[in-house]
């Protein structure tokens, strides 16, 4: 078996994470700079803000209570098996995956930039919110695009093998 630092595996699973971590706590640096807390600037009317509010939840608002300190250490333990879970999935598969790596190393670098910003904050910076009208989709920021555009990579990378376990 090779070793994590000289397997191209990891190394593209660790290069584009660290790629999506950096680019998720530069855009928060950038907002926390730029934006007062709580605070809002209308890009398009009517439909995209970029605002400055943490989320003590999951995704999309997931038990955002600031009553509750437990919801800190289920989602530290979460990040945490979720990287052993990525590295075991990158150690499996076969080296020229490479959707399947990239899309591995979206997903920890957008956990890792969660985690960072909980250990920060005891909360996760978001600030892309978009919205029709009333309706807004719960504010967002990199690190979760990178983990649903990583899991959607996963998957399909999976879907394309076939149950065979060769790409179709």
């Amino acid at each position: 078996m090779a070793e994590p630092g000289k397997d191209t595996r990891y190394r593209v699973v660790l290069g584009v994470g660290v790629g999506a971590l950096v680019l998720d706590q530069l855009t928060k640096l950038w907002v926390m700079a730029s934006l007062p807390y709580y605070g809002a600037v209308t890009v398009i009317p009517g439909f995209f803000d970029l605002v400055n509010i943490r989320n003590r939840g999951a995704a999309f608002g997931f038990l955002n209570r600031s009553d509750i300190e437990w919801q800190f250490w289920l989602f530290f333990a979460a990040t945490l098996v979720s990287a052993g879970v990525i590295f075991m999935l990158a150690r499996s598969a076969q080296r020229g995956e490479k959707m399947l790596f990239w899309g591995l190393g979206m997903v920890l670098g957008g956990a890792v930039g969660n985690l960072v910003d909980r250990i920060r904050f005891r909360a996760v910076v978001d600030f892309l919110d978009f919205y029709v009208g009333q309706w807004h989709w719960p504010a967002f920021n990199v690190a979760d695009i990178a983990i649903c555009c990583g899991a959607l990579l996963v998957c399909l990378s999976m879907w394309l093998k076939g149950p065979s376990g060769r790409a179709s």
